[in-house]
């Protein structure tokens, strides 16, 4: 039924083949030539004409050319008129094969045999493939064509006639006059004819199935129908396959591969090899206005002048179809890799080094050209090794770190000299690290320390192999990596110092050897100051104000001083990393976010470097400081750490802190701990209200079997601990808390700007009647405080230690740590529990209607700060304070933040979220946590509707900017 369906689309040269046989029958024969490309249906046409010659009562002689013929002399001819084929009455007239005739008397002999049957009857002589037929016999059926003008018979011809690399040979007709030859070019398959056909075969398949069927098969009847085929003998119990396939592999019986084999072998070598080199090149270079003609005609081997008419061409067969761009290519990927199949790989590889040296040297991008030298073998030029990492970097800016990997693999395959090879091992070694988060990439980064080269090389591998150790839990080995070096760099005191940083700044993973560290760093800082540096200096400086030895305006005068000398730039991100941790407990928050800013800004994210990581925590803390909840759960990289992988080069993803990413059995390998980003992403949930989700995060850890000694576990302890406190377990929570605190102890770490575990347990003791226990940890909290003596530790312990006393006393101390935050307005997150402390003594001493001021303003700000833990605190201590109403939920212009206004403001003047992302240096998933909440607060539901509210606020503004100016004149007048 499909081959019906196809030719009802030859209906023109049907109803001109049986013009002509009228004519013919008449006595006034003609030749009429059918031509057309590979596919196109010729001989399904010719087997037509001949049933309905036959139909007619006309006698039909065929004969099918092959490519066996052109060697044998009439061979088609003598195929058309063989002895089975004489007519009654005329034995003998046929030439023997034993007659020894030259070849004009056989030609003369020939032509009397066919005169005897046209003069017997009307008759059709039908030659298919005659571009196939031996020189001889196409001679003869010009003559033949000469002397039919007045004989009841009609010659019907087809022929191949398809644009290709090499020029055709003169056609059948060239010779003739055109009164003599009436032609007919068969046009591609409508893509309603190829519809039909496809529906005649499987009629309840989806338009969307049927549309892929017509474009795979390209505008020939012979390739849609040999896809049929294997289609049909793939469907199982009635049921059609899913789709159609994108590679020959997946078709049974392979009907469809063997009829594109059969078009390229019938365009020749030369077309068949530029058509294989368009679907190697699967539409790379031809973009930047090159054009594809000189670069698939030096991939194939060919003269380029026929290429563009070839694809011009292919196009017009449907066989072809330009992509939006106007790139041509395949109009199927099953049909791209057909044409594929029949080369064999080191004909393809060839080719597409070939590609890839045209490419470079016409000067198109890097990346496909890269492309192309990923298929190819090694081509053993600089130029190479230049593109590849070329494309490599532009992949890292992109985040696509498993392409980047690629390219970096494919590199090393080149040769290169051993510095740039250890760069590229680095590189590689980092991102395969980070996407694996095992031991991948630590062979290639140990590999990349072995080789000779600039100390300063060394040096670079040295601290990225040390950093994965690390955070492998190989502490020790990772020292002994650094140390290890120090024999290379007699020469280099400036690297000798940055690789004793970088010792101090790893041992924070192992206690004994941070103990270690840290001596050793001290003691030769004492001795010769230049021989630790700045960088190493400000490392002091932090273990000194983690060690409770040093207040934080003393910190802070000696990093800034630090920080203004001259510094080698290979240590200066360990400087200003430190630089902003000891700010941000300092609570310059704006100053550390600089530092931070800094910090990343001279950081290539692809590379491991145990700063990198260390900034993105500092990042972190400061949005935990300020309150982003939202921002902490949106964004992996504002969590730093384990989420963020490698910062701007992993494959984080938008996904958020408590995505698929980060659960068991989610699509990455769990890391071996808790890091930074799942303790601030714990506290986020339960401070937001999501303390079922904050249970699934913490429960996400075994932390019984982790060898982890880092700080980043005491943090995820005391996380744990505030979930629990929060979900009514103040001794499980107590334990997290206890224990919490015994490993920073255990590692001289005692200053509560690190973690306020003795605040967090003291209120677990309240909670538990154990308020002796409750007053010592407080009290010991807030000596530790004044030393360091910033509002935010200060007033946390303050608050506790006024709960755990009570009475006057308690209320003078909640009514200090009160006066206390609220002289910073950088720690709102420890003013509202403050808020509800004070509000809490105030009920308890018996004034109530003085607690409601301050409960409110707590619940107040915590619906700004979408603290819901808190806000719901405050209620409840409203509720047992005797008031009668809420707190009022804020809404509209006031309860937005100022990260939600200026979001707010940009969306309203049409800039999308990626761009606002770019411009504020947020993760787009952080902008869109933003304007969700905008949208809530404003009553609205779509960004549409911004640009309106905004207007209405503006004009609010302005009607009181002069209702004001109007009182202050009267008031002046007055």
């Amino acid at each position: 039924m499909c081959e019906l369906a196809a030719l009802r689309e030859r209906r023109a040269a049907l109803d001109l083949v049986a013009a002509e046989a009228d004519r013919a029958r008449a006595g006034s024969g003609r030749l009429v030539l059918l031509r057309g490309a590979t596919g196109t249906g010729r001989t399904a046409l010719m087997e037509a004409v001949a049933e309905q010659a036959s139909g007619q009562g006309t006698r039909v002689l065929r004969a099918r050319c092959s490519p066996e013929d052109t060697g044998v002399s009439f061979a088609a001819a003598l195929r058309l008129l063989s002895p089975g084929a004489e007519p009654a009455g005329h034995a003998g007239r046929f030439p023997d094969a034993s007659d020894v005739l030259d070849d004009r008397t056989f030609a003369a002999r020939l032509w009397q045999t066919l005169y005897s049957f046209a003069a017997d009857a009307p008759l059709l002589v039908a030659v298919d493939d005659v571009h196939f037929a031996d020189e001889l016999s196409r001679r003869w059926l010009v003559e033949a064509a000469r002397r039919i003008d007045r004989l009841p018979l009609l010659l019907v011809v087809t022929e191949r006639s398809q644009y290709d690399i090499d020029p055709p040979s003169a056609g059948l007709a060239h010779a003739l006059s055109p009164t003599l030859v009436r032609t007919h070019t068969l046009a591609p398959l409508s893509t309603d004819g190829a519809t039909q056909m496809v529906r005649a075969d499987f009629g309840d398949a989806s338009p969307d199935w049927v549309e892929d069927c017509v474009r795979a098969g390209g505008g020939s009847p012979l390739l849609l129908r040999a896809l049929l085929d294997d289609l049909r003998a793939e469907e199982r119990d009635g049921t059609l396959p899913e789709s159609v396939p994108d590679t020959c592999a997946a078709l049974y019986p392979g009907a469809y591969q063997a009829a594109v084999s059969w078009w390229l072998d019938s365009a020749g070598q030369a077309t068949a090899g530029v058509a294989r080199a368009l679907a190697a090149l699967d539409g790379d270079g031809m973009e930047d206005g090159h054009g594809p003609a000189e670069l698939l005609a030096r991939m194939a081997g060919v003269d380029s002048a026929r290429v563009p008419g070839w694809l011009t061409a292919m196009t017009r067969l449907r066989l072809l179809r330009p992509d939006p761009e106007g790139r041509p290519g395949y109009a199927h990927p099953l049909l791209r890799d057909a044409v594929l199949s029949g080369w064999s790989s080191v004909r393809r590889q060839a080719a597409h080094r070939t590609a890839a040296e045209t490419m470079q040297r016409r000067g198109d991008r890097a990346e496909p050209v890269a492309r192309q030298l990923l298929r190819a073998p090694v081509v053993g030029l600089a130029w190479a090794v230049g593109v590849l990492l070329d494309a490599a970097a532009l992949a890292l800016r992109d985040a696509r770190t498993d392409d980047a990997q690629v390219l970096l693999r494919r590199a090393l395959d080149e040769p290169m000299p051993a510095a740039r090879r250890a760069t590229v091992l680095i590189e590689l070694g980092s991102l395969e690290f980070a996407a694996a988060r095992s031991s991948a990439g630590i062979p290639r980064l140990a590999e990349a320390t072995r080789l000779p080269g600039a100390a300063q090389d060394r040096v670079r591998a040295a601290v990225a192999l040390g950093t994965a150790l690390a955070r492998q839990g190989e502490t020790r080995a990772a020292v002994d990596v650094l140390r290890g070096q120090d024999e290379h760099l007699t020469d280099h005191p400036d690297l000798a110092r940055l690789l004793l940083t970088a010792s101090a700044l790893l041992s924070d993973h192992d206690r004994s050897i941070r103990e270690e560290a840290y001596r050793w760093l001290s003691e030769t800082a004492e001795l010769s100051p230049e021989a630790v540096g700045p960088a190493g200096r400000t490392l002091l400086v932090r273990y000194e104000a983690t060690a409770g030895r040093i207040s934080a305006d003393a910190a802070m005068r000696r990093t800034r001083a630090l920080l203004a000398e001259p510094v080698d730039p290979l240590a200066e991100p360990f400087l200003l990393g430190t630089a902003a941790a000891v700010a941000q407990w300092a609570d310059e928050l704006d100053e550390a976010e600089r530092l931070v800013r800094r910090g990343l800004a001279g950081q290539r994210p692809s590379l491991l470097h145990p700063m990198h990581l260390a900034l993105l925590n500092v990042r972190a803390d400061i949005t935990a400081a300020r309150g982003g909840y939202g921002e902490l759960l949106a964004d992996p990289e504002a969590g730093a750490g384990a989420g963020a992988g490698m910062g701007a080069g992993g494959d984080g993803g938008d996904e958020g802190i408590t995505g698929r990413t980060w659960w068991p059995g989610g699509s990455r390998p769990q890391p071996s701990g808790p890091a930074n980003v799942h303790a601030h992403a714990v506290i986020a949930l339960v401070e937001t209200g999501r303390t079922q989700e904050a249970a699934r995060l913490a429960d996400a850890f075994d932390l019984g079997r982790t060898r982890d000694d880092s700080w980043e576990l005491n943090r995820f302890l005391y996380a744990r601990g505030v979930l629990r406190a929060a979900c009514g377990d103040p001794a499980g929570a107590l334990d997290d808390f206890l224990e919490c605190g015994r490993r920073q102890t255990a590692r001289e770490v005692v200053s509560p700007v690190v973690t306020p575990w003795r605040s967090a347990a003291a209120e677990c003791r309240l909670a538990l009647g154990e308020p002796q226990d409750a007053l010592d940890l407080a009290g010991e909290e807030l000596r530790l405080a004044l030393v360091w003596n910033t509002p935010r530790p200060v007033g946390r312990a303050l608050r506790v230690l006024g709960t755990a006393t009570g009475g006057r006393r308690g209320l003078e101390l909640a009514d200090r740590a009160v006066r206390t935050l609220r002289d910073d307005g950088a720690v709102v997150t420890e003013l509202i529990p403050a808020l509800i402390a004070q509000g809490r003594q105030l009920v308890a001493a018996g004034e109530r209607a003085r607690a409601r001021d301050p409960l409110r303003e707590a619940a107040e700000r915590a619906e700004r700060l979408g603290a819901v833990r808190l806000r719901a605190l405050a209620e409840e201590a409203l509720r047992e304070g005797g008031s009668r109403r809420a707190a009022t939920a804020l809404t509209g212009w006031e309860a937005l933040t100022g990260s939600e206004r200026r979001i707010a403001a940009l969306a309203a003047d049409g800039r999308t979220n990626a761009e606002i992302a770019e411009l504020l240096h947020l993760a787009r998933r952080t902008v869109e946590t933003h304007l969700t909440s905008t949208y809530r607060k404003l009553g609205i539901r779509r960004r549409a509707e911004l640009a309106t509210a905004l207007a209405e606020r503006s004009a609010e503004a302005a009607g009181t900017a002069g209702a004001a100016e109007v009182t202050g004149a009267g008031d002046q007048g007055t």
